[in-house]
């Protein structure tokens, strides 16, 4: 299936410029001159990227906040296109994932656009789910080793059968073995939906490098199963079959994480003695930091990340340890410049190393 777009835009240069790009990019394209006529197109079909122009910015954050309310494009992504004189911290906080800065330049264009692609295929890949029937063990609160069955999996998620329910959006920690592999799979995520039958939907947090390549390999050799799953009846809150958009935009935009693999040190905040450490993924909200020594929780850290192209110090707070395997850092991004400097550096990654997601 074809990937689609919806370019809410009156300037017929700069949708032809838009349009030439997103269909060399193999992404159909539709065009609409105004707000409403966009709204009922977004009210009745779900598009994989939606890019509307700031020109009247009141009507433009309007919308995209309609659009973040419709169920079936709560994950879209939204490209705002932007001047010197919009509000931009105020276009990513009604949870814009990109901006293009106009007159729109088709270099710089397609560029940021090749990078959204990559994006919309992973939001479309992470839906998949892939039925199973295995046993776990989960911990959560004051609970360890608390037996589970797996129902289905997908990069995203995992539901599963408990035989007591678990407390609403608590954290609950996982070790199970997947069907013809060997090694367990060790992660956590937190609860976003549960019914009186005992099905519980979870989100995936912290995910471990290990863990997620061996996930990964594991839904991509089973993914043929996938489109009979998702033919399935889904629970009624639970959108995505595991819950994963019914979560506010913000903490949608906040957890929306890329894989990577990237070289950093990680220092106590105040201290120069750098701890060696590799990011396993990134997002605006914060990254996964792999180390065998991890803070604990609640300290402040700073986070020095060098590629061939950028330098950047990112401060933070740990919001999550797991001795012997790493942290999760939420980031403290304090202006549109600091966030800018996050986004280049999600977009550096390439596009086919996105596997999955973890919360800080």
């Amino acid at each position: 299936m074809a990937l689609t777009s919806l370019v809410v835009c009156a300037d017929a240069s700069a949708v032809q410029v838009l349009s030439r790009i997103l269909s060399d990019l193999g992404i159909e394209v539709e065009q609409s001159n105004e707000s409403s006529a966009a709204l009922a197109r977004l009210n009745a079909q779900a598009f994989d990227a939606v890019l509307i122009d700031c020109q009247d910015e009141a009507a433009a954050l309007d919308l995209i906040t309609r659009a973040r309310k419709q169920p079936a494009n709560q994950t879209t992504l939204v490209i705002a296109l932007v001047d010197t004189s919009n509000d931009v911290r105020e276009v990513f906080a009604r949870a814009a994932n990109f901006v293009l800065y106009k007159p729109i330049s088709l270099e710089r264009a397609t560029h940021s656009l090749r990078v959204a692609r990559g994006l919309m295929r992973r939001e479309r890949r992470r839906n998949q789910r892939v039925a199973l029937h295995s046993d776990a063990s989960i911990a959560y609160a004051n609970i360890e080793d608390a037996p589970a069955t797996l129902l289905d999996l997908s990069e995203e998620g995992i539901a599963i059968q408990s035989q007591r329910p678990l407390p609403p959006k608590c954290k609950v920690y996982f070790q199970f073995s997947l069907p013809g592999r060997v090694s367990d799979i060790r992660l956590s995520g937190e609860v976003m939906w549960q019914d009186s039958t005992g099905r519980v939907g979870i989100r995936f947090a912290d995910v471990p490098q290990s863990s997620r390549k061996a996930l990964t390999d594991w839904l991509r050799m089973n993914a043929s199963q996938a489109s009979v799953n998702a033919a399935q009846p889904r629970h009624a809150d639970a959108p995505g079959g595991l819950g994963l958009l019914s979560v506010s935009s913000s903490d949608r935009r906040n957890r929306s994480r890329r894989a990577c693999r990237l070289s950093a040190d990680v220092f106590r905040q105040g201290s120069g003695v750098p701890v060696r450490c590799v990011l396993s993924d990134i997002s605006t909200g914060g990254c996964y930091v792999e180390t065998t020594a991890p803070f604990p929780a609640g300290t402040a850290v700073e986070i020095l990340v060098r590629t061939n192209e950028m330098k950047l110090r990112l401060k933070g707070a740990v919001q999550a340890t797991h001795p012997g395997f790493g942290m999760g850092v939420s980031f403290s991004v304090q202006t549109v410049e600091e966030r800018e400097q996050v986004q280049r550096l999600i977009a550096y990654q390439p596009a086919d190393a996105m596997t999955g997601r973890a919360g800080s």
